[in-house]
């Protein structure tokens, strides 16, 4: 049974069932706030509790899911970036655990072929009792079916999920494990059963929910791993056909996919947020050599699976570029950097002089049985970032991508449009987040309502007013208490250190600031707002470019 087989098998199934199949979400979550999409029930989060479902309460999906923890890791039996998630949800006690358990069950065995090993329930603790439910379906299920697999009670850290956060929905789950070596310690997790059945406040009590949920996840590269009886991931259909361009690395495998997906998702390579994450990948294929093979896996990629993600045939042009243009950018990096390399060059150097990433020094030191002194690298990382780290309103939250000329003028024109927004809506605006790049700037910062046209054009002739004013951006340090006295932008609830920086650009802005900032403002070009949106209750954004 190859691959797409299974995923039809599953999405067949539960909408026999009656549920509503849901497309797959973007890699890049709705909630900036959230790196990546990791899993299936992120899309499904607002409509475990208050918020009505569109789709209904019993849904299924195939996610695209991408998890940054498993980077490096990748190349065992079991370790992704990028994979598959298969899942079916219930909301507000549409159904519950023994619907859930009976669908997974048949769907192992009958849809799968496959024979279960032993299933794990929670064993219970002083904080929530034993998840005797969940057993009792199971032992019902083993009698009716003349089973004879195990089992086994395990604790909170096994069979317990959640909250996310400090609060939150949570619950008991159930594991349900094959052995596909049929030797009875190779025993793999394939199904994983979260039932949200209590609430965990904040001061730690767990409450019962009214309207308990189900969330499933199992992995379709896993799956697909013991329905195809191979003894690695890698072995499956779904990689082999890149495993043969590249010389069976894996780690190869794994990235190049991986970038597909996001690069089809929108993300960019960068030095930030998801687009760092990408730029990683795409550097450690080109460092170990694979650079020629872009071209060739992207066509083997686009094609294994255009049927479910037709977001790939659309961006494949998309997609071979931005691997091609980072490929290049990073040849010349790795050129000078390997060089440096070679000399004994220090890795913070390495990386802020020549651009040459911590992860590929700590690599090819671990080749040559050296061992990079890491907590020394990121006490220097610190150290050096100390002027456009993030520190409080009034100094840039979100921090700079590198200290280059664009960003350093992108930095200084965020001054700029605070002190603007501030001119043209009111005292109450605050700065409550930004992000720059070498591209563009993203300001966060409080406002009740979304700005009329009329209000952002007189935002943007403001700050270009200033622009073409000339104004010297001059710096002075002085006590916390001082600067507050001079009007500085600043939060002076926050513990400032004895001495602060404070930036003036002719009268229009005052901050505390670390900096980097160009001297004059007529070096900055054009201010344009691209785009205004909400980020959070009570918090606007805007993304804007100099041009």
């Amino acid at each position: 049974m190859n691959s797409n087989e299974i995923r039809q098998r599953f999405l067949d199934f539960f909408r026999e069932k009656g549920h509503k199949i849901v497309p797959s979400s973007s890699l890049v979550p709705t909630d900036d706030s959230v790196l990546l999409t990791t899993a299936g029930m992120q899309q499904f989060k607002p409509y475990y509790l208050d918020e009505k479902s569109p789709h209904g309460n019993k849904v299924a999906s195939i996610q695209k899911c991408f998890r940054t923890s498993d980077i490096d890791e990748v190349g065992n039996e079991k370790h992704l970036t990028f994979f598959e998630m298969l899942g079916n949800f219930s909301f507000k006690d549409e159904y519950f655990k023994k619907e859930a358990i009976e669908y997974a069950y048949e769907f192992i065995t009958k849809e799968m072929g496959l024979e279960i090993d032993y299933v794990s329930v929670f064993e219970g603790d002083d904080l929530t009792p034993p998840d005797t439910e969940s057993e009792e379906i199971w032992e019902k299920i083993k009698k009716e079916n003349n089973e004879n697999f195990e089992i086994k009670k395990f604790g909170r850290e096994d069979n317990f999920w959640g909250p996310t956060g400090e609060e939150g929905p949570c619950g008991p789950t159930t594991e349900i494990y094959v052995n596909p070596a049929g030797d009875g310690a190779g025993a793999l997790e394939i199904w994983n059963l979260v039932f949200n059945e209590y609430y965990k406040n904040k001061e730690g009590k767990y409450n019962k929910l009214d309207k308990p949920g189900v969330d499933t996840g199992m992995g379709l590269e896993r799956l697909a791993m013991v329905v195809q009886k191979k003894n690695n991931i890698f072995e499956t259909d779904l990689f082999e056909p890149i495993m043969k361009v590249v010389g069976n690395n894996r780690v190869v495998t794994d990235h190049l996919r991986a970038s597909v997906f996001l690069i089809a998702d929108g993300v960019v390579p960068s030095n930030v947020g998801r687009g760092y994450v990408l730029r990683r990948l795409i550097r450690r294929v080109v460092a170990k050599g694979f650079g020629n093979a872009i071209e060739k896996t992207v066509g083997i990629i686009v094609e294994n699976y255009k049927d479910f993600y037709f977001e790939l045939e659309q961006n494949k042009n998309k997609i071979f570029t931005e691997l091609k243009k980072e490929e290049e950018i990073f040849n010349k990096t790795l050129e000078k950097g390997m060089r440096e390399f070679k000399r004994g060059t220090d890795p913070f150097v390495l990386f802020t002089t020549y651009g040459f990433p911590i992860e590929l020094t700590q690599e090819l030191s671990k080749e040559k049985g050296a061992v990079v002194d890491i907590e020394k690298f990121n006490q220097q990382m610190q150290k050096h970032q100390e002027l456009s780290r993030t520190a409080s309103a009034g100094m840039f939250k979100g921090g700079l991508a590198d200290e280059s000329e664009e960003t350093t003028k992108l930095h200084t024109a965020a001054h700029l449009l605070l002190a603007a927004l501030r001119k043209i809506l009111g005292d109450h605006v605050e700065q409550k987040g930004s992000n720059i790049t070498i591209e563009r700037l993203r300001f966060d910062f409080s406002h009740p309502e979304k700005l009329t046209d009329e209000q952002k054009k007189e935002i943007e002739r403001l700050v270009n007013k200033q622009i073409k004013k000339d104004l010297s951006v001059t710096c002075e340090e002085m006590k916390p208490e001082e600067a507050k006295e001079k009007g500085a932008l600043g939060v002076f609830e926050h513990k400032y250190g004895d001495i602060v920086t404070v930036y003036a650009i002719g009268a229009f802005s005052r901050e505390i600031c670390g900096g980097p900032h160009v001297k004059k403002t007529g070096k900055l070009g054009t201010f344009k707002i691209k785009k205004e949106e909400a980020s959070s209750a009570g918090v606007r954004r805007i993304k804007a470019v100099l041009i």
